[in-house]
């Protein structure tokens, strides 16, 4: 297969969360027959609810600058499916993406037809054998994976991750780890198994927090987390943050990510660095310590808070991830807000729409190019009583909403898109198209 096709191919699998079947003895079966490529590299898996893609941010953005060679597989990718598999630092390229993609397919036919695998592995699963054997190939030292979904079930826990992480955790995707924070927290615990050598736990309720802390007790293990000196991040004013790292003092600095709310994803990542030094892996000497300030100051997380001209994007799609964009918009901007928003009909719209609707000056209601998209009457529905219909418009076209939005705006204005990271991609390649 050329790139296109391969594509083209994986995308005909289904929608990645719709199409999906927990599970992993399919996974693991695939990953055998490619002769266990992840079992060449220390790896660190990422879990939680809101926040898990800035700490593998951080914690890549860390190593590398050590000198580490990472591998890094997250998703949803926002432009090209390439995004997901970064190799120190850069997506993969189209030709290396196509020609494993091929060898996954091949192998998986192959598993199908001699009737070693009862079905055919998922997009996600087929992402993820692509991403392991391709870090394999590229000899890298440490393979950072954000979960897709979950832990107990999703494709990137069959990987066994020495170090497992663990970010806030919150309400999200009930249909699928079920209805109570406690369900939910058990599913993300699971990633913690006989074989995880280590802990990493990211601020979390105090229900969570013992949840996940009788699990690693089940398995002999004493987690690692932000009680830890002088291993702590010190928030000052606005979006900077005071280090101290042991012996050295450093001057305030702005973290890479934008947000209050990133302080507790970078303690995350800065407790998993620790735990990858216990194990020879990051040197954490004065040097080391420097590449930790480094790494932080220097991470980027596209979609998640960025600024591009006048658009900011942040693909909030929950709750949790509502409030903390909510929170930075009081604090960080005075100009007048029109929102793009779109968002998958399993979320929360009604929670979320009240928390960031009465923010703007106008609302722009749009479907996302997905198949899980809720459509504008949909959304229109779910209008907090409190906000104009004056001011909200919609369109069933992202192209279009854009058109309005940029008619409806202030000349000094906002455009902020949000509610789904799949929406955000979408804007990213109208605009990019446009130049």
């Amino acid at each position: 297969m050329n790139f296109s096709d391969s594509v083209s191919y994986l995308l005909s699998l289904g929608n990645e969360v719709s199409a999906m079947k927990l599970g992993l003895e399919n996974i693991r079966t695939l990953l055998n027959a490619l002769d266990n490529p992840h079992e060449k590299y220390i790896k660190v898996q990422v879990a939680g609810t809101n926040g898990k893609g800035s700490v593998c941010a951080f914690l890549d953005s860390i190593c590398r600058e050590a000198g580490i060679r990472t591998g890094l597989y997250t998703s949803p990718h926002l432009v090209s499916i390439t995004e997901r598999v970064k190799i120190g630092g850069v997506d993969i390229g189209e030709a290396d993406f196509a020609r494993i993609a091929t060898i996954i397919r091949e192998t998986a036919e192959k598993l199908l037809a001699d009737g070693t695998l009862e079905c055919r592995p998922t997009f996600f699963e087929q992402m993820t054998a692509i991403a392991l054997l391709a870090f394999a190939e590229a000899k890298v030292e440490l393979a950072i994976l954000e979960t897709g979904l979950g832990g107990r079930l999703d494709a990137t826990t069959a990987a066994n991750a020495e170090i497992a992480a663990i970010t806030r955790i919150d309400l999200d995707h009930q249909e699928y780890l079920g209805e109570t924070i406690a369900e939910i927290a058990a599913e993300k615990a699971a990633i913690i198994t006989a074989e995880t050598q280590a802990v990493v736990l990211g601020e979390q309720s105090r229900e969570v927090m013992r949840l996940l802390r009788k699990r690693c007790c089940e398995f002999g293990i004493e987690p690692l987390n932000d009680e830890y000196e002088p291993w702590r991040l010190l928030k000052t004013d606005h979006d900077t943050v005071k280090v101290d790292l042991s012996i050295i003092a450093w001057p305030p600095f702005s973290l890479g990510l934008t947000g209050h709310h990133q302080i507790e994803n970078a303690q995350t990542a800065i407790q998993v660095v620790r735990a990858l030094h216990t194990r020879g892996v990051f040197p954490f000497s004065e040097e080391g310590e420097r590449f930790v300030v480094v790494g932080l100051k220097n991470a980027r997380h596209p979609g998640r808070l960025e600024r591009v001209g006048r658009y900011l994007f942040d693909g909030a799609h929950n709750i949790g991830g509502a409030t903390a964009l909510a929170e930075y918009v009081k604090e960080s901007l005075s100009e007048p807000i029109t929102i793009v928003f779109g968002a998958m009909r399993d979320k929360e719209i009604a929670e979320i729409a009240s928390i960031l609707f009465p923010l703007a000056a106008k609302i722009v209601l749009t479907e996302p190019e997905n198949s899980r998209a809720l459509n504008y009457e949909e959304l229109l529905e779910q209008l907090p009583p409190d906000i104009s219909r004056l001011d909200v418009f919609a369109s069933d076209t992202v192209e279009n909403a854009l058109t309005i939005a940029e008619t409806v705006t202030a000349e000094d204005g906002i455009i902020l898109v949000t509610g789904s990271l799949y929406l955000v991609g979408d804007v990213k390649r109208i605009l990019r198209s446009q130049i």
